[in-house]
């Protein structure tokens, strides 16, 4: 993305998003952010998805690996990832500001099944849950026509999933190529990740032995339990911990229930322990929650 283009993405994510807020559209899949404060951030699951800069600074942490990005870059998420994210340098004149789009996989099929083998297999990143790069020109361009039909809702069902088509057409022909096509490749790593992670969430409750997860996959233990960790950043235990304790702070936000139920409905055996995990991960202790 050249400066010209990020000063128009800028203009076009700073109109259409309101003050401190997460901004849904009439896209369907694209959401706008606008902080105009500093944030330090709280353990949240991150959906799979493209994330692109207009202004300010963002730490992204996965367990202990930091990810910084900042205007022009892209964030490309492959699997559902417990993250903290961390916004730097925002103020009121002069705002965080940024795009995301859904991964559409779909849409990613059918380009892969078109584009076949012209797609890059250089990036040593293939196997990896985060990507950042530049933000191409064309990715650039095909990102800006997609936020100018905000301006056009009668458009949006005809244009929009076009436009969306060729944003996702030119990263799988960029250089991380490789590692979006594992995204719907059958059985590459991500993909089989994936799956073991989508079984893992429809469980929550439960503890899924690692050997029980690695041969619904297909994989050897000593395998699964290597590119698992390659692509979340963390073990199969500590992903599940990370969920459960993130939807454990979820359901007493929205559903006003106690710890101790919030603990056996995902899946604790113990409230005490619940409560130190939760003290651990949070800062604070989730009775914290009920008291504010």
């Amino acid at each position: 993305m050249n400066n010209e283009q990020l000063k128009e993405f800028r203009t076009l994510v700073d109109r259409f998003s309101d003050d401190d807020a997460v901004n849904e559209t009439e896209i369907p899949g694209l959401v706008l952010f606008r902080s105009c404060q500093c944030t330090t951030g709280v353990p949240t699951m991150y959906d799979p998805a493209i994330g692109i800069i207009a202004a300010g600074q963002k730490d992204l942490w996965v367990d202990d690996h930091k990810y910084e990005y900042g205007p022009g870059k892209f964030i490309l998420l492959s699997v559902d990832l417990p993250c903290v994210g961390k916004i730097e340098n925002a103020t009121k004149d002069d705002p965080y500001l940024a795009m995301k789009l859904d991964i559409d996989r779909q849409v990613l099929s059918e380009l892969l099944v078109e584009t076949g083998k012209t797609i890059s297999n250089s990036n040593s990143s293939s196997g990896r849950g985060v990507i950042i790069g530049d933000t191409s020109e064309k990715m650039g361009d095909a990102a800006i026509r997609l936020l100018k039909l905000l301006d056009e809702p009668e458009d949006i069902p005809s244009l929009a999933p076009g436009i969306i088509r060729e944003l996702f057409y030119y990263l799988l022909r960029s250089e991380y190529g490789s590692c979006v096509s594992q995204i719907v490749l059958q059985d590459s790593h991500i993909q089989r990740i994936a799956s073991a992670i989508q079984r893992i969430k429809t469980n929550l409750n439960k503890t899924i032995p690692v050997e029980e997860l690695a041969e619904t996959v297909g994989m050897s233990v000593s395998s699964f339990h290597a590119h698992f960790k390659s692509v979340t950043r963390m073990t199969p235990l500590q992903y599940q911990k990370s969920l459960r304790l993130i939807k454990a702070r979820n359901l007493m936000i929205a559903n006003e229930m106690d710890a101790a139920s919030t603990a056996y409905t995902v899946g604790y055996e113990s409230p005490s322990q619940f409560s130190r995990e939760y003290a651990r991960m949070f800062g604070n202790p989730p009775g914290a929650i009920s008291a504010c």
